[in-house]
């Protein structure tokens, strides 16, 4: 699967476009090797690590335990001989003994939210039960949210160990938020000891979970047994293998029928949520999953379900009776999925389910953890948002503990003309793509702004650092450089093929140099506006399908004195969106002073 899809998957790149005017440093290339070249492509000898974890897990709802235990199977594809392993173990970060409450990180400011990467006083952690190797008892060096194994003997290029370990830690309510409970429901993600990737490029990436910087894992299969009682209702990473077993003859039938409905089919109904199996027993619920980098899951026994489908990939939307906003949320997702796979690269994986919870918005493979939020606005945002990082970094696979603005930049770029179509015609869906450029001045300040290479525990400005600028970036790229051309051109770089992990390298490829500074140096001009009072219209192809884009780029009063063109290539007279989009807020509206914003970091 890893090889296949490898071999299919073709991102182009927006940042790697012509040069246009020199204002940013020139970097050197590093020198080609076998394994990559100068711009970081893969080279013919090019590998990556694989692993295969096979887990059986228990959550015990009265307590909170959760308790496993994993056989993990490790490829060495790497040239190098390897003495020892790297691994997380990311719950440790709500150990109070930890590194990360010795560091007393203040909370991350987020535009108008605040973002905190405690656990909130929950003393929790990781107890390991053991860890072997062929049966041989070791005894790892723990450091805060990563482990050191030293091999009985180096596990030598082309070989393969096979490691045990049983663990159990107790579910915080609030897990750095990113993973966590609230009453019945658990949202339940970095929870599986799991390898630190080993590269090319920097060796072992142990870099601790602290809370800012996410993930960067290595590809592999997953076959998980998880156990709860049977009135739970579980969604995860990979394919459920048992339905037979853990679904209801009706559940069976209404999802056979989803897999031809383009419009929400109610599973487990309001009427039926919470009373589908019983607490007394229990029940496993078995999900395999290839070519997938992590594996999360959530379980509720309060849980309202449907789905839909998109060709071949279901669309599972679960929701609590509490949230019935959320009946519009299939259609949302649906929508995103169709629009990313058609644009982009179609979606590869069996299905795609978003679940509404305690978690202000993350993504794992197949399965997103998303708020039900206060607005459509917000809440088709969200949804679309975490939905895109299936393409970035699931599929492509960056290295996000270092630089996020490759993910959340990337995903935030296609996130805004996803959102235009959904709400197309609105003053909002009309306005929303140039929402990066109006907040380039209360951002960009000389002196303060950081470059996008800035790591997450460094930026003071996430939002605009690592999700609008780099957004803007490739929205300014692709105006300038393709303008009046009918599509990005086809021979433009790929920026990764996937599922690979891509490093510090590609970045150096980057040609559109006027933006050079805003990667290296938190330094440079948008310098691309026309004169005053026209329309510049661009276009944009993945290779795949062609999307225009138009962008007034006026002062307010010749803009609302004017004609303009909505992003479906009509002209249309609207006052409210012609005022959005030049920026006059109406203080009634709720957007007056709440700009539309993501309002957690993921």
């Amino acid at each position: 699967m890893i090889g296949r899809l490898a071999n299919a998957l073709s991102l182009v790149a927006v940042l790697a476009v012509p040069a246009l005017g020199q204002t940013g440093p020139q970097l050197p290339l590093p020198a080609p090797t076998p394994y990559r070249a100068s711009s970081g492509r893969p080279g013919h000898a090019y590998w990556q690590q694989r692993l295969d974890y096979r887990i059986t897990a228990t959550l015990d709802t009265a307590t909170h335990e959760l308790r496993g235990r994993e056989l993990i199977r490790y490829t060495n594809n790497s040239p190098d001989a390897l003495s020892y392993l790297w691994m997380f173990l990311e719950q440790n970060i709500c150990s109070r003994s930890g590194i990360t409450e010795k560091l007393d990180q203040p909370p991350l400011m987020f535009l108008g939210s605040t973002f905190d990467f405690s656990c909130k006083e929950f003393d929790g952690g990781v107890t390991l039960e053991h860890v072997r190797i062929g049966g041989q008892e070791l005894r790892p060096a723990i450091y805060g949210t990563t482990m050191r194994i030293d091999l009985p003997r180096p596990l030598a290029s082309g070989r393969m160990l096979d490691l045990d370990i049983a663990w159990r830690f107790t579910v915080p309510p609030y897990g750095a938020g990113r993973m966590g409970r609230d009453g019945s429901l658990y949202q339940i993600a970095q929870w599986y000891p799991r390898l630190a990737v080993y590269d090319d490029v920097r060796g072992w990436n142990h870099d601790p979970y602290i809370g800012a910087g996410e993930f960067y894992l290595e590809y592999g299969s997953f076959d998980v047994s998880l156990t709860l009682p049977s009135n739970y209702t579980v969604a995860a990473t990979g394919t459920l293998r048992n339905p037979e077993l853990v679904l209801t003859p009706e559940q069976r039938s209404r999802l056979a029928g989803a897999r031809s409905a383009t419009e929400p089919v109610p599973i487990i109904t309001s009427v039926e949520a919470g009373k589908v199996g019983t607490p007394a027993r229990t029940a496993t619920w078995r999900f395999t999953a290839d070519s997938v980098r992590d594996f999360a899951f959530a379980a509720g026994s309060q849980l309202r379900w449907d789905a839909s489908a998109y060709g071949k990939v279901l669309i599972h939307t679960l929701y609590r009776p509490s949230a019935p906003e959320w009946e519009e949320a299939n259609r949302m997702v649906r929508d995103a999925l169709q629009y990313f796979s058609e644009q982009w690269y179609p979606y590869p994986y069996s299905h795609i389910t978003s679940v509404e919870g305690p978690i202000e918005g993350m993504e794992y493979p197949m399965l997103t953890f998303d708020p039900r939020a206060p607005s459509r606005e917000e809440r088709q945002w969200v949804l679309a948002h975490e939905l895109g990082h299936q393409w970035m970094p699931m599929i492509v696979g960056s290295n996000e503990r270092l630089y996020p603005w490759m993910d959340e930049g990337f995903n935030t770029f296609i996130d805004l003309a996803g959102a235009a179509r959904y709400f197309a015609g609105t003053a909002y869906g009309d306005s929303i793509e140039v929402h990066p450029l109006h907040l380039y001045q209360d951002h960009a300040i000389p002196g303060e702004e950081q470059p996008l290479i800035t790591r997450p525990v460094e930026v003071k400005d996430l939002f605009w650092t690592g999700y609008q600028k780099p957004a803007l970036m490739m929205q300014t790229c692709a105006m300038r450089c393709w303008e009046g051309s009918a599509s990005m051109p086809r021979s433009a770089p790929t920026y990764g093929h996937g599922p690979i992990n891509i490093q510090r390298r590609p970045i150096s490829s980057v040609s559109c140099a006027m933006h050079r500074g805003w990667i290296w140096t938190g330094t440079g001009e948008i310098g691309c506006s026309p004169r005053p009072g026209s329309i510049r219209r661009w276009t944009l192809s993945a290779g795949l399908r062609t999307a225009k884009r138009f962008f007034c780029r006026t002062g307010a009063p010749c803009c609302c004195r004017s004609k303009w063109i909505s992003h479906t290539g009509t002209a249309r007279e609207s006052e409210s969106g012609c005022r959005w989009r030049c920026g006059i807020r109406d203080p009634n509206s709720r957007f007056g002073s709440d700009r539309p914003r993501k309002s957690v970091v993921s």
